[in-house]
């Protein structure tokens, strides 16, 4: 019977550190935000920043996405490092990914009925 609940603990405490990230690893929830404010700054660079010819597009993107680095305390090797690792973890890219793309329709469906009301 020790023996039972030995192994029943010990299958808890490694199921449980099967779900911890690695310390240079960013949290989801940081993900989630990085990816999200790096899609507005790409999508605002494509729609905006490509239409002034004095602009240089990749420049200009990149102080947009080192100005989202440092909103969030981390830097690019962090972030590549860590979406490298998501990218290799389907199950977690796959949260990450849903969330972002539930923010972004919420966001849409938001606009749209903004837009709604001003008629």
């Amino acid at each position: 019977m020790k023996c039972l609940g030995f192994i029943c603990i010990s299958v808890i405490l490694i199921s449980c550190s099967k779900n911890r990230l690695p310390n240079d690893i960013l949290s989801p929830d940081k993900m989630e935000k990085l990816i999200w404010e790096q899609m507005r700054a790409d999508a605002f660079t494509a729609n905006f920043i490509l239409k002034d010819s004095s602009k240089d597009l990749k420049r200009e993107n990149t102080i947009l996405q080192e100005k989202i680095f440092r909103k969030y305390k981390t830097d690019k090797q962090t972030f590549y490092r860590s979406y490298k690792y998501y990218r290799e973890h389907d199950k977690l890219m796959k949260d990450v990914l849903d969330s972002v793309i539930a923010k972004e329709t919420r966001a849409y469906e938001k606009k749209k009925e903004i837009l709604k009301t001003e008629k």
